[in-house]
């Protein structure tokens, strides 16, 4: 495997021979947003291997939250209770996805600024 530079904003987070990791960081600067994959030459090829931490739709609602509320208490447990239901239909609907098809779809979205990355990558080359 020839080794090249990788492009702007991803930082090299091991070599191991034929196998490298690298890191993308999002711009926005959160830890559980950044993309870690593995370039690996196998005897069939190249692999590639990308760890994320993706997100379900946890936007989506089954109830809708009421907004018209005065009482702020009465608005605390209404968005409580409701945001209790939409998190555990959201387990059920992944839930049933994965008996039925065996797997579930998820997306994932990184952010990336130039300058931002290429400052952060070089910090933590040097650490």
């Amino acid at each position: 495997m020839k080794a090249e530079t990788p492009a702007e904003g991803i930082l090299k987070r091991g070599d191991f021979g034929d196998s490298r990791f690298y890191q993308v960081v999002c711009g926005c600067g959160q830890e559980y947003h950044d993309h870690n994959f593995e370039v690996e030459a196998a005897e069939t090829g190249v692999n590639v291997n990308i760890y994320v931490s993706p997100k379900t739709d946890y936007w989506s609602e089954l109830v809708k939250k009421r907004y018209d509320i005065d009482s702020p208490w009465l608005q605390e447990v209404d968005w409580f209770v409701k945001d209790l239901i939409n998190g555990l239909w959201t387990r059920i609907k992944l839930t049933c996805s994965i008996w039925v098809h065996g797997y579930i779809r998820t997306e994932t979205t990184i952010a990336i600024v130039t300058g931002k990355q290429i400052g952060r990558a070089s910090c933590r080359e040097r650490v």
